[in-house]
């Protein structure tokens, strides 16, 4: 196994006859995004197969003991499995099928949609495979410059496109500091999501299972924790209570 943190933009030159189709910047961003996975034991999800250039690039980076799974909608796919690898046929958009390789096959670690990238697809699939995802788990949603492109089902400041979709993720995964009860509810994602990142046509969602946000206060070698960050409403400072 490649050894050193150059894994993805190595492999690059030490591909087979089977083509593999990624943006130049994508192989650093995984180098950087999964420097310290390589050689876990995993339970890894793509979505899209397309030549079958992925499927040793992801099989060789992770242990021999991880379970590797593929989907794609076309049945021709199926003939490209290896060794150490699974590929399922179906599509992405199909609820019932994504159960279906939930109970089978998950829960996951790392999940790729790198799928039909319209719209539907990718937003109907992170909503049925996110809960799927463990705990310190990864989402990673490839291609995401289609959110800007109406033959996908996109467009700019389209409402229903993928990169809007995520947008309204991190007010979830900030509604722990919500005001606005009417308009801007809780929302139990805020105790899943750790972080979202936005990189040049990549998406990557981190899950990070965890309690209420609390502040902490050190003088004196004494620490000391308060949730009133998040239960003290109508501030105009953060320091202080409002007046009443």
């Amino acid at each position: 196994m490649q050894v050193g943190s150059n894994y993805f933009q190595s492999f690059l030159q030490k591909t087979d006859e089977k083509s593999l189709y990624k943006m130049k910047h994508y192989p650093e961003i995984y180098d950087e995004l999964l420097a310290n996975w390589q050689g876990r034991a995993v339970s890894f999800l793509e979505i899209g197969v397309f030549k079958g250039g992925s499927l040793r690039m992801w099989r060789d980076f992770f242990s021999e003991n991880s379970k590797m799974t593929f989907l794609d909608i076309d049945p021709a796919c199926k003939t490209l499995e290896i060794q150490g690898v699974e590929i399922l046929i179906g599509n992405q958009e199909d609820t019932n099928f994504l159960h279906k390789v939930i109970k089978s096959k998950g829960p996951f670690d790392l999940i790729v949609d790198d799928g039909g990238h319209f719209m539907s697809q990718q937003i109907t699939s992170f909503q049925h495979l996110w809960p799927a995802l463990n705990d310190k788990g990864i989402y990673v949603v490839e291609d995401t410059h289609t959110s800007y492109w109406p033959g996908f089902e996109g467009g700019y400041k389209n409402p229903n496109s993928f990169v809007e979709f995520a947008k309204d993720l991190i007010d979830k995964m900030h509604s722990w500091y919500r005001e606005d009860d009417p308009n801007f509810p809780f929302d139990p994602l805020a105790r899943e999501i750790g972080s979202i990142s936005f990189y040049d046509s990549m998406i990557v969602i981190k899950k990070d299972i965890k309690d209420p946000p609390v502040s902490i206060v050190s003088q004196d070698g004494k620490v000391a924790f308060s949730s009133r960050i998040i239960e003290t409403k109508n501030r105009v400072s953060i320091f202080k209570k409002p007046k009443i």
